[in-house]
C-alpha cells in the first residue's frame, strides 16, 4: 500500500508491518496510536535537544547523543528513514565523531554539526508528520 507523499522518507515495508496489526483498516486505531505516540515523543525529544543547545554554559554532547539514539530507534521502528538517518548523525556528533561515526571530530565541530542536523531532523520529522496525518485523515 503506497502512502501518498511518502517518497523516500518512509520505508513502506516497515510501515506496512505496523498497519497489518490494525484490526480495522478504516479506523486503524493500533497503528494510529503508535504513530501519534511517536509524534509526541519526537516533539518532546526535540524540545530537550533545543533546551540543551540553548544553555549558555557547557552543552552536554553526551545527552544530545543519547537523545539522538533514542529517537533513531523509534523512527526506525516506524520506517521513518530520513528522520532515523539524521538522528543517527546526531548520535554520532554527540560522541564527537563524524556523521558515519568513524572519525573523531572536535567538540566545537560536533556542536556546529549538531545545531544544523537537529534542525534538519526537525524539518524531516514535520514533513513526515504531515504525510502521516494526511494518511490518517487528520490534517488539522
Amino acid at each position: 500500500m503506497a502512502i501518498p507523499g511518502a517518497k523516500d522518507s518512509i520505508d513502506e515495508a516497515t510501515f506496512e508491518q505496523i498497519l497489518e496489526m490494525d484490526d480495522d483498516e478504516d479506523e486503524r486505531e493500533f497503528s494510529r496510536s503508535i504513530v501519534y505516540d511517536f509524534f509526541t515523543q519526537a516533539e518532546s525529544t526535540f524540545d530537550k535537544m533545543d533546551a540543551n543547545l540553548a544553555r549558555s554554559e557547557k552543552k552536554d554532547l553526551k545527552t544530545l547523543s543519547e537523545l539522538g539514539h533514542f529517537l533513531k530507534g523509534s523512527s526506525a521502528t516506524l520506517g521513518l528513514n530520513k528522520v532515523k538517518d539524521s538522528c543517527e548523525k546526531i548520535q554520532n556528533y554527540g560522541q564527537k565523531k563524524d556523521e558515519k561515526g568513524e572519525k573523531e571530530i572536535t567538540e566545537e565541530e560536533g556542536l556546529k554539526k549538531l545545531e544544523t542536523t537537529i534542525e534538519q531532523a526537525k524539518q524531516e520529522f514535520h514533513d513526515v508528520e504531515k504525510v502521516l496525518k494526511k494518511f490518517y485523515n487528520d490534517e488539522s
